[in-house]
């Protein structure tokens, strides 16, 4: 009706300014009769070890094309030095729902298995938690790696689990003792941990779906009549399955009805449902929706649907997965008319498990533009995807070149909501709120902390980055290397004009490399 009524002519001043309130009335009463919340929606879409060069507008070297969150680009606002604080799944995810270091952490500094117990502190405040002071209905949907309070059968002490058979003494009859559910989440469906650690499984609400247990190796042979083994072997034993190349998992319990190939769609699916059960149900309550995937993480297992349409193989297949998830999201905020609404986050937990074989082999660099992989301390190890749209506040397409971590969304959402940090919470944390809302000439920090799956740190600013030791400190060989006498003792480089980390200059500024080692140790 609105785009025809220039057809129409009325004949007093006083008809076109009745319609003008009508229509008025009819846009702003939605949200003053509390049929939609004041304040945003929230979902934040989390890929596993998506690598900043596998979305298509940030690469323009990039063999895989993702429309869907290429149109985010399009319409949001791109972070383009975005970091996770560390290039592993669960202090990465610890710093983003905590705004807090993992290092600070006693448990959440390092990978996690399935049966590990929380990570997160009792009665620390996380995203969900002060969303839900704000009025928000929250819910997690995908993998958690944060930790689990499982119960053991019996009377049996502590949990245990043998990986050469694939056996725990868990009971999956009780619920967990603590999990998403005692941090802020009013709804939780997560599978434990990636989806190559067992145990195989949903958890709903706390309570095992399906508690009916069997191991992989009674559903999935361990090697295919063509297997060949690849550098990604070493992750795991004879007892896995490994059919190729990114196609394999750990030997372990997994739910009966559980299927590592479907995995990736209930997810979906479910995300779907939550989206729809609040737009329909409760429009006019605000929700927070934290959708951590399990793809493109290892088992590269895409759907029938994106299998071949990628010229690098099952990895950039999965990612087309990825992709459809944003497109799916999108298409389900426009069917509920909350679109306008909304802030989409999509990021990843850190770069991508992509070697340097991987590139020379397929002509394409997940991590493009930096040196190393996840679990590195190079740039590649955490320099992470982040892109945000917010139709109703962000109006064009924009670049946002300075540094910003994902542990900032906790004081960012603290600013949204209006509330006030406490003592205790978030202090890692610096808000971006301002570059959302209009105001992006302001810088969020200064400097960053990062750390590697091994345990190695580094330091940077906003034009020099310190690491504390030789090697990549993760998944690149060499992991470590002994300094030599006469060579540096640690690693030193100019950002902001050496982005793939090429030139050490620890020898040529001493003095910069040892206050910023200095400053290194008092910020741990």
């Amino acid at each position: 009706m609105i785009r025809n009524f220039n057809k129409f002519k009325f004949s007093t001043p006083f008809s076109i300014a009745l319609i003008t309130m009508v229509i008025y009335g009819s846009c702003s009463t939605e949200r003053e009769g509390n049929r939609l919340p004041k304040n945003p929606n929230i979902i934040v879409i989390l890929a596993d070890d998506m690598g900043y060069g596998d979305v298509s507008a940030l690469n323009p070297e990039s063999r895989v094309r993702t429309p869907a969150i290429d149109r985010m680009v399009n319409e949001g606002i791109s972070f383009s030095n975005a970091h996770a604080s560390a290039s592993v799944c669960t202090p990465s995810r610890y710093g983003f729902l905590t705004g807090r270091y993992a290092f600070r952490s006693e448990n959440g500094a390092f990978g996690i298995g399935g049966f590990a117990g929380p990570v997160i502190e009792s009665g620390r405040e996380t995203l969900a938690s002060l969303l839900k002071e704000a009025g928000y209905h929250t819910g997690i949907v995908g993998k958690w790696h944060l930790g689990l309070d499982w119960k053991a059968k019996g009377n049996e002490e502590g949990i245990q689990f043998d990986d050469q058979s694939g056996y725990s003494n868990v009971d999956y009859s009780q619920p967990v003792g603590s999990g998403p559910n005692d941090y802020g989440f009013d709804y939780s469906f997560i599978h434990p941990a990636s989806l190559d650690i067992p145990p195989y499984l949903f958890l709903k609400d706390h309570h095992v779906i399906d508690p009916e247990m069997i191991l992989t190796t009674d559903v999935y042979p361990t090697r295919l009549e063509n297997t060949t083994y690849a550098w990604d072997k070493k992750h795991s034993n004879e007892e896995a399955v490994y059919w190729e190349k990114g196609v394999w998992w750990r030997q372990g319990e997994m739910s009966s009805s559980f299927r590592i190939e479907d995995c990736h769609d209930e997810i979906l699916e479910e995300g779907l449902s939550f989206i729809d059960s609040r737009a329909e149900e409760h429009p006019e309550q605000p929700f927070f929706l934290y959708m951590p995937l399990t793809g493109p993480h290892t088992p590269w297992v895409p759907t029938d649907e994106f299998k071949g349409k990628t010229p690098i193989g099952l990895y950039g297949d999965f990612v087309l997965n990825i992709d459809d998830v944003v497109e799916q999201v999108q298409n389900a905020l426009i069917k509920h008319g909350i679109r306008e609404n909304t802030i989409l986050v999509f990021s990843s937990d850190n770069g991508a498990y992509w070697p340097q074989e991987e590139i020379e082999l397929h002509d394409h660099d997940s991590n493009w533009g930096r040196r190393g992989q996840k679990g590195d301390i190079w740039e590649g190890g955490h320099r992470v995807p982040l892109i945000i749209s917010w139709p109703e506040k962000i109006e064009k397409a924009s670049v946002y070149t300075p540094l910003v971590s994902l542990i900032d969304f906790f004081a960012t959402f603290m600013d949204l909501t209006g509330q006030k940090m406490s003592s205790g919470s978030g202090e890692d944390s610096f808000s971006f709120f301002h570059v959302l809302d209009g105001h992006p000439e302001k810088p969020v920090r200064t400097s960053m902390v990062h750390h590697s799956s091994g345990g190695m740190y580094s330091f940077s600013n906003e034009n020099y980055k310190f690491i504390e030791g030789l090697g990549s400190g993760g998944f690149t060989a060499p992991q470590f290397e002994e300094p030599k006498p006469d060579g540096p003792q640690g690693q030193l480089y100019r950002i902001d004009l050496d982005s793939t980390e090429s030139q050490n200059l620890f020898l040529e500024h001493p003095d910069l490399a040892n206050s910023m080692s200095q400053t290194l140790k008092s910020s741990k």
